[in-house]
């Protein structure tokens, strides 16, 4: 699955001079993974790896392309008022297992540091809620990621 939503993910447009960064869906996906890694407060350079490593695979950038979409994820999260914006856009853009392997994606990001904070927990559920993934599945793509993390530590309400 995670195969298929960098397959989908590399097909959203890109982002052209008359598009607003708010419906840009590459940034819409780059703020929402950078928010959830900057919710505890604390970024981590496992956590900005994997966030970056995210970026890159499923865009196939790298470079000064890479460090554009980041930084452009980093500013669109810091100007948010609320994860709406970037959810409607993502809702619109992807078919319902694409938005489940985004919720994947973020909880890759949440276990990069081998921990999971309450707060980390909540905005994956707030943004799966959002994007209509199902609590069961929201959880299944938890588990594994906690599985495939090392170390990992942490528990969430859902369990």
């Amino acid at each position: 699955m995670f195969e298929r939503v960098l397959s989908v993910l590399k097909d959203l447009p890109a982002a052209g001079s008359a598009r607003n960064n708010a419906d840009d869906p590459r940034i819409a996906a780059s703020a929402l993974l950078y928010h959830v890694m900057s919710a505890d407060g604390v970024r981590q350079d496992a956590e900005w790896e994997r966030f970056k490593a995210v970026l890159a695979e499923s865009y196939s950038i790298s470079g000064d392309e890479l460090d554009a979409l980041a930084a452009a994820g980093e500013r669109a999260d810091n100007e948010a008022i609320d994860l709406y914006a970037f959810t409607s856009v993502l809702k619109r853009q992807l078919d319902p297992d694409a938005r489940k392997a985004f919720i994947g994606l973020m909880w890759q990001i949440v276990y990069a540091d081998g921990e999971l904070h309450e707060l980390e927990d909540n905005i994956v559920w707030r943004v799966a809620e959002l994007m209509d993934v199902e609590r069961h599945d929201r959880v299944e793509a938890r588990r594994k990621a906690a599985a495939e993390a090392p170390g990992a530590t942490g528990t969430s309400s859902d369990e």
